[in-house]
């Protein structure tokens, strides 16, 4: 595997079949690239030209109109603390999560908590919010948010997507907005999702999926595996990996209309011949005790 400079730092250039190894360097430079976006944001730095999943920008009038972009509402954005809406994601997981008072609630690529803490009001002081991230930078920024907005429901753990740091059926409701398709290894990130979802336990998520094959040369330019594009898995291997795993009642939907934002995100490489944001819903069967 070989690694490229991009605007947000090194990004990894993969294989079809990368090894253990070359997961675990891919996974070292998203770390190292979410962490540039959590002190660009900390400083009030953009992360390059135009507006992208890649990281924030210095305005934070343009923060508020990516998000309302994405489907938030400014009541939504009102409600978190300031620096908590960093201009990410590629749309709103909690739009369909459907959630409920005292359920408990985990967070996949937490970042800077945004999402954990418009899903902590929504299950309230009974329920709890655990938010997951591999990038220390993010975590101690999550944190400290938290502690500015006094979340007491709400948790931030240092960890990996594929490992989650959380014990088996323990979540009612996973949450994730554009970052699995970050991952080298989303078949594990599946199955670890449906080990730590209790019976009947559903995903609700926003990602980047492929609608067709991504060309080689797509597959292997850093700036769009850095832009939540590159890596994007199609949506008939999406069904499989989660069917596989166990989940039912899977739908995933294409957000059509989402190719409006993510056509800035590479401008010059028509990514939007090829993915498009969709919502991800699944349920783990009742009377499951884990994963396959």
């Amino acid at each position: 595997m070989s690694e490229q400079n991009t605007c947000c730092g090194t990004s990894a250039v993969t294989d079809k079949s990368p090894s253990a190894a070359d997961h675990d360097a891919y996974r070292q430079s998203v770390r190292e690239k979410y962490s540039q976006v959590a002190k660009a944001n900390n400083e009030r730095q953009g992360c390059g030209g135009g507006t992208s999943c890649c990281g924030p920008t210095d305005d934070g009038a343009i923060n508020t109109l990516i998000s309302t972009r994405l489907g938030y509402s400014q009541a939504d954005l009102d409600l978190v603390p300031s620096g908590a809406d960093m201009g990410l994601g590629c749309g709103n997981p909690k739009a369909i999560a459907a959630l409920k008072s005292s359920e408990t609630v985990v967070d996949l690529g937490s970042g800077g908590g945004f999402d954990c803490f418009l899903a902590a009001r929504e299950v309230g002081s009974s329920g709890r919010v655990i938010g997951v991230d591999m990038t220390p930078d993010m975590v101690s920024k999550a944190r400290a948010n938290a502690l500015k907005g006094r979340y007491e429901n709400v948790e931030f753990r240092l960890g990996e997507i594929e490992h989650l740091p959380i014990a088996d059926v323990t979540a009612d409701v996973i949450i994730s907005n554009c970052v699995i398709n970050l991952s080298p290894n989303k078949p594990q990130v599946f199955r670890d999702a449906f080990r730590v979802l209790k019976p009947d336990g559903r995903l609700a998520i926003s990602d980047v999926v492929a609608t067709v094959e991504l060309p080689e040369e797509m597959r292997n330019d850093a700036g769009l595996i850095a832009g939540c594009t590159g890596n994007a898995a199609l949506i008939d291997d999406l069904e499989a990996m989660m069917r596989e795993t166990g989940f039912e009642q899977i739908r995933i939907q294409p957000k059509d209309e989402s190719k409006e934002f993510i056509k800035d995100w590479a401008p010059g490489h028509n990514v939007t011949d090829y993915v498009v944001s969709a919502t991800i819903e699944a349920v783990k069967p009742g009377g499951c005790g884990g994963g396959k």
